[in-house]
C-alpha cells in the first residue's frame, strides 16, 4: 500500500464543494433506462451517451470522480481519446465498479450476497493501468419478513471488508457501498434500526481486515422510509435519523460519506442531502453525493439518443450536478430547482463564501 498515493486520490475525491457521479450502471440495467427513452442499447449508443455525460463543459467545478463500468473504462471518445484520459482533462479522478453482482445467499430466501472477490486483485491491477484511482463495491441488504439476518448482514460485511483491503493493497481507494434498500413498507424507524446494524457490522469487518478508514469512503443509503410506506418522513426527519445513526456507527478517521439516491426523485435526494449539511450536529465527515440516476435523468431525457440534443442535456446534467454541490454546503433552495440552466463559466459553487 502506498500511503502518499491513497491520500492524494482521497484529497482529489473529496475537493470542496464536489460530488461523485455513478456512471457505471451495467449493461442490463442502462438497457432498461435506455428503452424508457426510446434509444437502443447498443455499444455504441453506450459509448456516445457517456461521452456526453463526460464531456460536459465545466462539468469538474462540480463532480470531483467518476465511477465507470468495465466496459467504458477501456472505450474512446469518437477522436480516440480513452475515457479515463478524457475525465482526468476535466480534473475528474475515473474510478471502476468492481462487484460483479449479488447472487442468492444459501440458507436465507430472499437475501443476497455479492459476487467478485475472486480474481480481484488481478483485475485491479489491470484497471489501474487503464487508469482507475478507485474502485466501488456495493452490498444490497433488504428489509422484510425476518431480513436482514445477521448472517447476511455479516456475510455482506465481510465481502466489502475484503474488497476494500485489497483496494488498498493495489494502491485504489475502496469506495464502501452497503445499501439498505428503499423497497417495502417499513417506517424511517425501521430504516434506522437496519442501517445502525449494517454498519456496526461493516466497520467491525473493516477493522478485522485491517483497512485504513483514512483511505476510503463510505457510499450508504440515506436513513429513509420504505417507498411504500404511507408515512414519508420529511427531510428534517431524514437528516436526524441519518445522521444519528453514522456518529453512532462511522469512525471520525473516514474522511467522506458519499450518499446514494437510491430511488430517490432527483429533488428529494438533493433536499435530504441539503438538510444533513444545514443541520446543527456536529460531524467530522465530509456529506456528499454519488448519485446515478438521480443525476443522470434530466440528462438522458433531454439526450434521447440524438446528436442535435447534447447541449442541453450536458446543461440538464450541470444544473444537476450544480444543485447536489450546493446541497453539499447546506446552501440549496427548492427555488434553484426553477433557475437558469448552468452553462460553461458559471462560478463553482465550492469557490464561494
Amino acid at each position: 500500500m502506498t500511503t502518499a498515493e491513497l491520500e492524494k486520490t482521497v484529497q482529489q475525491l473529496t475537493a470542496p464543494g464536489k460530488g461523485i457521479l455513478a456512471a457505471d450502471e451495467s449493461t442490463g440495467t442502462i438497457e432498461m433506462r435506455f428503452k424508457a427513452v426510446n434509444v437502443p442499447c447498443t455499444e455504441q449508443t453506450r459509448r456516445a451517451y457517456r461521452e456526453m455525460l463526460f464531456t460536459t463543459p465545466g462539468l469538474g467545478d462540480y463532480i470531483s470522480g467518476v465511477i465507470l463500468f468495465e466496459e467504458t473504462l477501456k472505450q474512446t471518445n469518437a477522436a480516440g481519446v480513452a475515457f479515463p484520459q478524457l475525465l482526468t482533462g476535466q480534473g475528474i479522478v475515473p474510478g471502476i465498479k468492481v462487484d460483479k453482482g449479488t447472487v442468492a445467499l444459501p440458507g436465507f430466501p430472499g437475501e443476497k450476497v455479492t459476487q467478485g472477490l475472486d480474481g480481484l486483485a488481478e483485475r485491479l491491477a489491470e484497471y489501474r493501468k487503464s487508469g482507475a484511482r478507485f474502485a466501488k463495491w456495493r452490498a444490497v441488504l433488504a428489509i422484510g419478513a425476518g431480513m436482514p439476518s445477521a448472517a447476511g448482514i455479516d456475510a455482506n460485511a465481510h465481502a466489502l471488508a475484503r474488497y476494500a483491503a485489497i483496494c488498498q493493497d493495489q494502491d485504489l481507494v475502496p469506495i464502501v457501498e452497503p445499501e439498505v434498500l428503499m423497497d417495502g413498507d417499513h417506517d424511517i424507524a425501521t430504516c434506522a434500526r437496519v442501517t445502525e446494524n449494517v454498519l456496526h457490522a461493516v466497520f467491525h469487518a473493516l477493522h478485522r481486515q485491517r483497512v485504513a478508514l483514512e483511505f476510503m469512503l463510505l457510499k450508504p443509503n440515506m436513513v429513509i422510509a420504505g417507498s411504500a410506506c404511507p408515512k414519508q418522513a420529511t427531510p428534517e426527519e431524514v437528516a436526524a435519523a441519518t445522521l444519528s445513526r453514522l456518529r453512532r456507527t462511522v469512525p471520525p478517521a473516514v474522511p467522506g460519506i458519499y450518499f446514494l439516491s437510491g430511488g430517490q426523485s432527483e429533488a428529494v435526494a438533493t433536499t435530504n442531502l441539503n438538510a444533513m449539511n444545514a443541520s446543527a450536529v456536529k460531524r467530522p465527515w465530509i456529506l456528499s453525493f454519488s448519485y446515478g440516476r438521480a443525476l443522470q435523468a434530466p440528462a438522458l431525457d433531454a439526450w434521447r439518443g440524438e446528436a442535435a440534443n447534447q447541449v442541453a442535456a450536458q446543461q440538464a446534467l450541470a444544473k444537476r450536478a450544480r444543485l447536489n454541490a450546493a446541497a453539499r454546503e447546506g446552501r440549496y433552495t427548492a427555488a434553484m430547482e426553477q433557475g437558469r440552466r448552468v452553462n460553461v463559466g458559471d462560478e463553482p459553487v465550492g469557490d464561494k463564501s
